[in-house]
This record gives C-alpha cells, sequence and structure tokens, in this order.
C-alpha cells in the first residue's frame, strides 16, 4: 500500500528546464542534489534530505506529454509543499516578484499559500498552526 508520496517530474525543454531549476532552488529553496547518471540531462531537488521535485529534459523529437484522453482536460492541479516562517517566505516571494493568494483555515489549521511556477503549474505552500 502506498505509504506517502516520493516526489514529482516536470519534463520541459532544456531552456524552460533551467528556468523551473532557478525557480524551485532560488524561490522556494529546494537545494539540486545528485541524480543518478540517466540517458537524459534533468536536475534532483531536494528537501530535508529527499529528492522531492525531479527536472527531465524534454528532447525535441519527444511528445509532449499530457491527458491520455485528448477529449478530458488533465485533471492535475498543484503540488504542496510544507513550509516554516510564512511572514519570511512571504518576503521572500514579494522580493522576488512572484505572486501568490494566502488563505488561512481553522478548519485544516494551516496558513497556506498559492502561487504558479514558470510553467504555470500550481504550487501550494502549507505552514501548520
Amino acid at each position: 500500500m502506498i505509504t506517502g508520496l516520493n516526489h514529482i517530474n516536470l519534463r520541459a525543454p532544456a531552456e524552460l528546464l533551467a528556468v523551473l531549476r532557478d525557480f524551485y532552488a532560488e524561490v522556494l529553496g529546494l537545494t539540486v542534489g545528485p541524480r543518478p547518471a540517466f540517458n537524459s540531462d534533468g536536475y534532483w531537488l531536494y528537501a530535508g534530505g529527499q529528492a522531492v521535485v525531479h527536472l527531465s529534459t524534454q528532447r525535441a523529437e519527444e511528445a509532449v506529454r499530457g491527458p491520455v484522453d485528448p477529449a478530458r482536460p488533465t485533471t492535475y492541479d498543484h503540488t504542496a509543499f510544507t513550509g516554516s516562517d510564512a511572514q519570511a517566505t512571504a518576503a521572500h516571494l514579494r522580493a522576488r516578484g512572484v505572486a501568490f493568494r494566502e488563505s488561512r483555515s481553522d478548519i485544516t489549521r494551516q496558513h497556506q499559500f498559492f502561487l504558479q511556477d514558470p510553467a504555470g503549474n500550481g504550487v501550494e505552500i502549507n505552514f501548520p498552526f
């Protein structure tokens, strides 16, 4: 049975992959770390010693992946991370010009930030209280 979420993988052309790497490292604070010697370029980004975001190069001849059934849109909405120090994170995002929306939920007992990465993927950061 499933015991947790291991990682997400984002696939993009090399130019966009470098932008995504910088966003997840410089804006969200993940660390670029070791990656096995696969037969394509890419990056692994770590949080707390775990490679949580894998970035893989999409070759020019490779088809863009999308919904299995073109008549149905993808259901992917966002990836959520747990953060610390909401005030410092908000200041950091603002200083980098990253637009985000905030929400505070007494039901889930967390302060949340909602934003998008440079490819338009949804990102959520949760700060438990």
